[in-house]
């Protein structure tokens, strides 16, 4: 597994990142969320606080996508959560090996009876923008951006 990060110190307008590799499974989508909650925590934000709640959920959202519709076998997925002070964002990044399986553009408008097909419903609402990237050499990144409130 490749770990970056950096340490928020006492400035809070500072970027501080983490960055992962994880297995494209269940567990390694649920391991990424854990692990995004401990950063959240580690940076000032606990588990219980609205910003790591929300942040955990569009981690598990969009890991959990990449698990079930961007698997490409011998592939693991990405992850990389930003927290930049200075504009009050949270980036969550997301990104598989499937480059011809992209989300769509927007969230459904209704609510279905459908056991699934809501994630992206929350990621819309969680979130201030959120959009997908190519990835190169081969791939997509899906990311959104949720505003650092004052918890």
């Amino acid at each position: 597994m490749l770990t970056t990060t950096t340490t928020p110190a006492e400035d809070p307008r500072r970027t501080t990142e983490f960055a992962e590799q994880f297995a494209c499974s269940p567990r390694g989508a649920r391991l990424a969320r854990r692990l995004t909650v401990r950063r959240m925590e580690e940076w000032g934000h606990p588990p219980e606080g609205d910003l790591s709640c929300a942040v955990a959920l569009v981690v598990g959202e969009l890991a959990a996508n990449a698990v079930r519709h961007g698997r490409v076998p011998g592939h693991d997925f990405g992850l990389r959560v930003t927290l930049d002070g200075a504009a009050g964002l949270v980036r969550v990044e997301v990104s598989d090996a499937a480059a011809g399986k992209r989300p769509p553009a927007a969230p459904p408008s209704s609510y279905s009876e459908d056991e699934s097909g809501r994630g992206l419903l929350l990621v819309d609402v969680l979130s201030v923008r959120w959009g997908t990237t190519p990835r190169r050499p081969v791939g997509k990144t899906v990311w959104a951006e949720l505003a650092v409130k004052t918890e």
